[in-house]
């Protein structure tokens, strides 16, 4: 057990009510000077108190504007922004009860670890017991006891960004606030600093605010993901709500890895029918809906449902490429109804050649459809009594 999750069942007791603030976004939009158009406008969420919410999206989606104003780095041009149902738009950083981690991790290079972490608590004129007791706990929390007297030039990457996290939570603040706090760490290290702030927010119950581009670190982290496109909120919700229930089709293509697999066609007569093959999928596990009868859609198609299945088949695909990584195979395959390459995840033992024709079943139950004019999600109910011929 490691040194957080020890401090998590000895302060268990002590964390059944959160110390996190609640946050709302009443209509806020963003204009900067000079310009015309809002960066952001007509923003509205909750953020509820002690909730560890990621806002997801791609680069110049808005998502760290969103995150200054939260800071109140940012000015707001209209709308409410509230901490606990009180306004904050006029608010100074430093009244807010906010810390904030970022990405370049702003330590002082002049300063060691142990005046880093403290820096801000003398700032506020505590007492220098308390802030011994504060800098050790966190030092501690944090496995970094050992660094405190180095100077940052003499740490790694990784633990630069521990000394930043634990000068954040030494202030023990109602809200955190990071932005793209593990950007600039390798593979390995940004897995386990996951877990380790996933924890950290377990045992202070803060709210988190995290910002990242990483679809993989919001779906891990997330009690809430808001996933933002070009200044908009494409979706609010659970990291499941996002995977299986995508409000559009570039939630669908965001969320999850590898990417969804997208076929254009109709639905005709209970079956969806490529448009550019001759590939015809039955729909025969869906409560009618004769409403959708000659509807033109893009079916998506999750790379866990294309299985593997010579006997029992309804998909032929050309194997282009095969890429081991350990437990499974993700196999990037072709066939003339997806204009993209297909992907699909097999177990490891399966044998197929790169260059061969083989024999896939699309699992039908899970399948998504998208209005093609106007790229939303078209909901489809799956019988409830399913026969297993129907899948």
């Amino acid at each position: 057990m490691n040194i957080i999750n020890k401090l998590l069942a000895e302060n268990d007791s002590n964390n059944s009510s959160s110390i996190g603030s609640k946050i709302e976004f009443k209509g806020v939009g963003k204009k900067y000077e000079g310009r015309t158009e809002y960066t952001l406008n007509d923003i509205n969420f909750t953020i509820e108190a002690g909730e560890f919410c990621v806002i997801l999206g791609p680069s110049g989606c808005g998502k760290t504007t969103l995150l200054r104003m939260i800071a109140g780095l940012n000015s707001i041009t209209k709308g409410d922004l509230l901490f606990d149902n009180y306004r904050v738009n006029d608010l100074e950083p430093s009244d807010r009860d906010i810390a904030m981690v970022f990405q370049s991790y702003a330590l002082y290079p002049h300063m060691n670890v142990y005046k880093n972490i403290a820096f801000g608590l003398q700032n506020q004129k505590i007492r220098n017991d308390i802030i011994d007791i504060r800098v050790k706990q966190a030092a501690k929390m944090l496995d970094i006891t050992n660094r405190l007297y180095d100077k940052p030039k003499d740490l790694s990457g990784g633990q630069r960004q521990r000394v930043a996290i634990a000068r954040a939570i030494v202030r023990k603040p109602s809200v955190f606030l990071m932005d793209e706090p593990l950007s600039n760490l390798d593979a390995k290290l940004r897995e386990s600093t996951r877990r380790e702030i996933v924890q950290i927010h377990k045992l202070l119950g803060s709210t988190f605010v995290y910002v990242t581009h990483d679809q993989l670190e919001a779906m891990t982290m997330a009690d809430k993901i808001i996933l933002m496109n070009d200044s908009v909120i494409q979706q609010i919700g659970t990291p499941y709500e996002l995977y299986s229930k995508p409000n559009n089709l570039f939630v669908a293509k965001f969320i999850g890895s590898p990417t969804i697999n997208i076929f254009e066609g109709q639905i005709l007569d209970k079956h969806f029918v490529s448009s550019t093959s001759d590939l015809k999928i039955p729909l025969d596990c869906y409560e009618d809906q004769p409403e959708l009868e000659g509807k033109h859609v893009y079916m998506g198609v999750r790379s866990e449902d294309i299985i593997h299945n010579p006997k029992n088949w309804n998909i032929e695909l050309s194997i282009a490429d095969i890429e081991f990584l350990g437990k499974e195979k993700v196999v990037t395959s072709s066939h003339p109804a997806c204009e993209k390459n297909i992907l699909s995840n097999i177990p490891n033992w399966v044998d197929i050649k790169e260059g061969s024709v083989e024999r896939f079943n699309i699992k039908r139950d899970n399948l998504l459809f998208f209005d093609k004019e106007t790229h939303n999600r078209i909901p489809m109910k799956v019988k409830k009594y399913l026969n297993i011929n129907e899948l």
